[in-house]
């Protein structure tokens, strides 16, 4: 059974940080493809940033210098280092893994809730 476990959200004041975890099992990790989204109330689920496989990155052009998406194949676990917190970064954010083969697999999790508030 495959299992994508997030942990880390929370309540910040504007401009400070929080780091993401996602942690997963049941999928041979180091091959997937993983990516952070997030979805704010009333929005359609955004892309926040993704690493592949091979450490490549990228980032939604609204988080870049701010956020780093990471990766540790040994504990199964992604991250999402979010700095410089704004108010507009409030949302739900989902891990998400992704294996494109001959089929593609793809999983979710069950979301963390991030709030940037004063």
């Amino acid at each position: 059974q495959v299992q994508l476990v997030e942990s880390g959200g929370g309540l910040v004041q504007p401009g400070g940080s929080l780091r993401l975890s996602c942690a997963a099992s049941g999928i041979i990790f180091s091959i997937y493809d993983m990516g952070w989204y997030r979805q704010a109330p009333g929005k359609q689920r955004e892309l926040v940033a993704a690493i592949t496989r091979g450490d490549s990155t990228n980032y939604v052009d609204s988080v870049k210098g701010r956020f780093t998406i990471s990766r540790d194949n040994a504990k199964n676990t992604v991250y999402l280092q979010m700095n410089s917190l704004k108010p507009e970064d409030t949302a739900e954010y989902y891990c998400n893994a992704r294996l494109t083969m001959a089929n593609s697999f793809e999983y979710w999790g069950q979301g963390t809730q991030v709030t940037v508030s004063s």
